[in-house]
C-alpha cells in the first residue's frame, strides 16, 4: 500500500480531515493554479475521460472528488439524467455550485458533500463513476475503491485520471523538477496555503500508478482494467468494470 502522505505534518488529525481543510483553503484560486501547474494539459486529459464516458450511454454518473465541478459540468453534455458531483470540501463545492447557478444544468447536476470511503448511496445506483485527480487523496485507497464498486451497477464503469511518473528518463528528470521545485514554489507565491502544493507534489510522487494501481483495482474485484498513459505518462487514465 502507498505511503501515507498528509498535507500538514504538524497536525494530529487524520489524512481525510487534513485534505478537507486543505481544499477548503485553496478553493478560491484552485482552477487558475491547476491550469498553471499543468501548463493547461489537464484540459485535454479531462476531455479524454469525457470521451470514454460519452462513448456509451449512461443514465447516472457519479463524479467523486469533483472539486470545483469541471468534470460533472462536462457530463452535462451527455444524455445522463442524473449527475452527482461529490466532494469532502464544502469550499470547493461552493465554487462548483456557483458555476451552474442560473443555468439549465442545475436540474440535472447535484453537488453534495460526501466521503468517498463511505458513500451516501445504495448499491448499484450508478452506471459510471469517475475520479479525476482525487484518488490519491483517499485515506484508505482499497476501501474507497470497494465503495465505488458497491454503488456501481452491474457492468458499471470506473474511470480514473491521476498523475503518474513518465517512463522516459528525460521526462522523469523534468517531472521531478516540476513537482519538487516548481509546483511548491507556485503554491508559495500564489496560494494562501503554502503547504498544500507541497502535499500535492509529495502525494503524486508516492501514489501507486500504472501497473501497481491496476493490480490494486483487480485485487478489489474490478475486471477488464485498462491503463492508458497520457502525454508519455505525465498522467494516466484507468478504466475498470464491476
Amino acid at each position: 500500500m502507498n505511503e501515507v502522505v498528509k498535507p500538514y505534518k504538524d497536525w494530529k488529525g487524520g489524512k481525510k480531515d487534513q485534505v478537507t481543510q486543505m481544499f477548503d483553503n485553496i478553493s478560491g484560486n484552485y482552477d487558475i493554479l491547476n491550469r498553471v501547474i499543468t501548463f493547461g494539459m489537464d484540459i485535454g486529459w479531462r476531455k479524454n475521460v469525457f470521451k470514454y464516458i460519452k462513448s456509451q450511454k449512461h443514465d447516472t454518473i457519479l463524479d467523486i472528488a469533483t472539486g470545483t465541478g469541471d468534470m460533472a459540468i462536462m457530463y452535462g453534455k451527455t444524455d445522463a439524467t442524473r449527475i452527482v458531483g461529490l466532494d469532502i470540501s464544502s469550499g470547493m463545492l461552493q465554487v462548483a455550485i456557483d458555476k451552474i447557478k442560473d443555468t439549465d444544468l442545475d436540474s440535472r447536476i447535484v453537488f453534495q458533500v460526501g466521503d468517498a470511503e463511505n458513500l451516501p448511496f445504495g448499491e448499484n445506483e450508478f452506471d459510471v463513476v469517475s475520479v479525476t485527480y482525487g484518488i490519491r487523496n483517499f485515506e484508505d485507497l482499497e476501501k474507497g475503491l470497494s465503495e465505488i464498486k458497491r454503488v456501481l451497477n452491474k457492468d458499471g464503469m470506473l474511470v480514473i485520471l491521476e498523475t503518474s511518473v513518465p517512463d522516459s528518463f528525460i521526462l522523469r528528470q523534468g517531472y521531478a523538477i516540476h513537482t519538487k521545485v516548481i509546483l511548491p514554489l507556485i503554491g508559495k507565491l500564489f496560494s494562501k496555503d503554502k503547504r498544500a502544493y507541497s502535499y500535492l507534489s509529495e502525494s503524486a510522487n508516492t501514489f501507486p500508478y500504472g501497473q501497481k494501481l491496476k493490480l490494486i483495482l483487480e485485487k478489489v474485484g474490478y475486471s477488464r482494467v485498462e491503463v492508458i498513459p497520457q502525454a508519455k505518462g505525465l498522467s494516466t487514465i484507468y478504466k475498470a468494470f464491476k
